[in-house]
């Protein structure tokens, strides 16, 4: 009888470790790659975000500054419900975790922020707004 020679099962078995090992092998080139170009891109949009924090922090202090020089000044510049809420945005800004950007109070501190100063400006029917600011939402308007 003639008899054909048997096939190895395993004949294929090459071929499929040598596809598994390119497979691993991209794969960790792409993990490797999208890691370093992932840290990049979360390092520039944090100094960003940073900037935009920072620059608005400034802009609340900066007007904080000039009503506390102004009640330094004359006592009698703001009514004592402004002096209050002027006290109480100081401490909101001196309190803000600048040091600590993973704390998780930062975005509620800031609303808070904003809110104080829309409370104040509108106390003293003052037009002041951070330009650099999102639009108000409707909770900042049902807030005050």
């Amino acid at each position: 009888m003639d008899q054909q020679p048997e096939l190895n099962p395993d004949f294929l078995e090459p071929s499929v470790l040598l596809d598994e090992t390119h497979y691993q092998e991209g794969y960790k080139n792409g993990y490797n790659d999208g890691l370093a170009s992932g840290k990049e891109e979360g390092r520039q949009v944090g100094l960003k975000m940073g900037f935009q924090v920072g620059e608005e922090l400034g802009f609340y202090q900066s007007c904080l500054d000039v009503w506390a020089s102004a009640v330094h000044i004359d006592q009698n510049a703001f009514s004592h419900r402004v002096r209050k809420n002027i006290e109480q945005l100081a401490a909101l800004l001196s309190s803000y975790p600048l040091s600590d950007p993973e704390d998780e109070r930062v975005q509620d501190m800031m609303g808070k922020i904003r809110l104080k100063f829309r409370v104040i400006t509108a106390s003293i029917g003052a037009k002041l707004d951070y330009e650099g600011r999102p639009a108000s939402s409707k909770q900042d308007v049902e807030d005050i």
